[in-house]
């Protein structure tokens, strides 16, 4: 507790009752969780009785290493296990969840739910869950029994539309009931067939996870009152980013004791376009009544001139709970700013700097090159490829690679002979010989249509998949994805083809290392009385691997400058960040077919350039060019109003570090 601010502590502290926690950037908030964990397990809470819940994978692993460190570090809680309780522990008898607090993300938390209520849902502990691509798969057959022209309406959008309703806590029924235009009643027309379909698959998609599990505890009373008992105090991180059906699952699990403590900060509200919603957090108090208000304004992390500058910028909106950050840190460096002639000059400059600062000692790791839109990025790497500056792209998803998938949905289709949009993508994975006709016969109930020769490959299959079952039953996890690799035939043929296939055959094996972190969960649950063995581990690996992020893939140890945009930076920190892109129209962001922003979308930008801003630990770097290709067309820009808003004794202008080529320089006066 020493190591705790006044702040800090008084937020550990406050243990009973409904506890709204305004975490500026960079101010301790994860810390403050932990140790408030700490303090609840020191005074008597039983851990299992402790729910924490987060977005990431990344931030809820952080999150449970911290908890597990501070248990294991603190005399008061460590103490002597008995003999009982080694006893127990040798026979898999007390889990993970039963010796520790629950940490988890949200859609975690809804798997757990639903599996251990999967009868109640007509589902099996073995569920699928549907992807992106499993779901635009669904929703494009959904649109064809509808008699739906894909070229005429998006597949995309539609999916879009029914994604937000469950986001917004509205069923189908809800929906189709009051929908008001064409659009709204085509998408529960397809919503209908699409739920159709997933049912079918024995499946759920990611949407699902969520609204499910909520709708179970709002109208299951037994079910409710189950978890209401077991989870007597809740934690919430980045409160700000939940929608309406997280909003509704939270209070429902904490309506018996109201131990309910949030964190997070209206200034970092950014992801209204996925059913974020703002008010979530700023109405805590009118929802919770006698809620004890905690700001955290001392920041750890940044210079005195980041947060004078990140202050400036967000101090003009008014959605937001009033704070200033401060910190005792040095004032540091000014901002850069430089301007470049075009997209390629502006990435040339970047990836010069960065590596002046890699030459200079800075590792490249602690680099991140930011931008608002994916589109950016291509310039950018081009310009890293040419100075042979190693880089990390994020939001290239290793789980989502064809071979990853690949392997995946064997697993997957091997514990639900029922998915059958796995089964249909590794059918004829390495080739059988297997077409899509007889697939779809297969899927119509009407293998007897097949010739001979093709019921014999069909049978090979089946007994490939009950082979991998058996394994899957009997063996840990990465022993059971070495026998899919090889059995299925996929290492032999990737073995023998060309560089791709080799990089192909890495990742699939990298796999195998993924899910060895799951071996020791596999053998913590094997009953030994009865020498059967529960499918905990490779249903973690599973769930974990169909609910990674972005940022589950960044490498910590991969000594790279990373690429990616500001929405996917949030949560992370870097000594250097270049901003890129300062220019109306596209930081701030105006879409193409809008005419302008409204007052709240003008906001939401302006807190997405703070997120950016606080990301920096010891210098910000802000660029933008005057002419910019977009869309084929050239454009010429004016500098974002941000830059404006930065008081100017916080900025030195930079010169490029190479001349335009084949323009005459700039000389713009800011």
């Amino acid at each position: 507790m020493t190591s705790l601010n006044d702040a800090q502590k008084h937020a550990v502290e406050t243990l009973d009752g409904p506890v709204l926690i305004i975490a500026g950037a960079g101010s301790g908030k994860t810390k403050v969780i932990t140790h408030r964990i700490l303090n609840l397990i020191k005074k008597g809470v039983a851990p299992y009785n402790i729910l924490a819940i987060t977005f990431t994978n990344k931030a809820a692993k952080e999150m449970r290493e911290r908890v597990e460190a501070l248990l294991a570090g603190d005399d008061g809680v460590n103490r002597p296990i008995s003999t009982r309780e080694q006893s127990e522990r040798s026979r898999g008898r007390m889990t993970a969840m039963g010796e520790r607090p629950f940490v988890s993300t949200f859609h975690a938390l809804g798997v757990h739910i639903i599996r251990e209520n999967a009868a109640l849902l007509g589902l099996t502990r073995h569920f699928t869950i549907f992807d992106r691509a499993d779901s635009r798969r669904a929703i494009k057959q959904a649109m064809e029994e509808c008699s739906v022209d894909s070229k005429q309406f998006d597949p995309g959008t539609l999916l879009n539309m029914i994604s937000r309703a469950k986001g917004d806590n509205v069923s189908r029924i809800e929906y189709a009931d009051t929908a008001k235009s064409y659009m709204e009643e085509l998408a529960a027309q397809v919503w209908e067939k699409y739920d159709a379909i997933v049912s079918k698959e024995k499946a759920l998609d990611f949407d699902d996870l969520l609204w499910k599990a909520t709708r179970l505890l709002a109208t299951n009373e037994q079910t409710r009152k189950k978890y209401q008992a077991l989870w007597k105090y809740i934690h919430v991180d980045e409160y700000q980013d939940t929608n309406k059906v997280q909003y509704k699952m939270t209070e429902l699990l904490a309506q018996a004791h109201k131990n309910i403590c949030v964190v997070g900060d209206a200034d970092q509200n950014i992801y209204s376009w996925r059913g974020a919603t703002i008010e979530n957090i700023l109405n805590f108090e009118k929802d919770y009544p006698n809620t004890t208000v905690i700001a955290l304004e001392k920041n750890y992390r940044s210079t005195k001139t980041i947060l004078a500058a990140a202050n400036s910028i967000i101090e003009k909106n008014t959605l937001r709970k009033k704070k200033t950050l401060y910190t005792d840190n040095a004032d540091g460096e000014k901002i850069g700013l430089t301007a470049s002639y075009t997209e390629v000059d502006e990435a040339r400059n970047i990836a010069d700097t960065s590596r002046d600062l890699i030459e200079k000692g800075t590792p490249a790791r602690n680099i991140a090159v930011l931008y608002r839109a994916n589109f950016q990025s291509r310039a950018i790497e081009e310009a890293f490829i040419k100075k042979n500056i190693p880089y990390q792209l994020v939001g290239v998803r290793f789980f989502e690679r064809k071979e990853v998938k690949d392997v995946l949905s064997y697993v997957r289709a091997a514990l639900n002979k029922e998915s059958w949009g796995d089964i249909a993508r590794i059918i004829n994975v390495p080739t059988r010989g297997i077409g899509k006709a007889t697939v779809a016969k297969i899927m119509s109930g009407r293998p007897d249509l097949l010739p001979p020769a093709m019921k014999v490959k069909i049978d090979s299959f089946w007994k490939l998949l009950e082979d991998i079952r058996i394994e899957i039953t009997s063996r840990k996890p990465s022993e059971a994805l070495k026998f899919v690799i090889q059995e299925t035939g996929m290492e032999r043929v990737l073995m023998t083809g060309d560089a791709e296939d080799e990089e192909r055959l890495l990742n699939i094996r990298e796999l195998v290392s993924v899910a060895a972190q799951y071996d020791d969960y596999h053998a913590q649950t094997t009953d030994t009385d009865n020498g059967s063995s529960s499918l905990s581990g490779i249903e973690k690996f599973l769930e974990n691997a169909a609910l990674a992020s972005d940022q589950d893939d960044l490498q910590k140890d991969q000594d790279a400058v990373k690429l990616m945009t500001v929405h996917a930076s949030k949560g992370l920190e870097f000594d250097h960040v270049f901003i890129a892109g300062l220019e109306q129209d596209l930081f701030p962001f105006r879409h193409m077919d809008d005419a302008g922003i409204g007052p709240a979308e003008a906001e939401e930008e302006r807190r997405l350039f703070y997120v950016a801003l606080t990301r920096a630990r010891n210098k910000v770097h802000l660029s933008h060019t005057l002419i910019r290709t977009v869309y084929g067309a050239q454009r010429v820009n004016t500098p974002s109003e941000f830059i404006d808003d930065i008081e100017k004794e916080l900025i030195e202008t930079q010169e490029p570090p190479e001349k335009p080529s084949g323009a005459k320089a700039l000389f713009i006066d800011f």
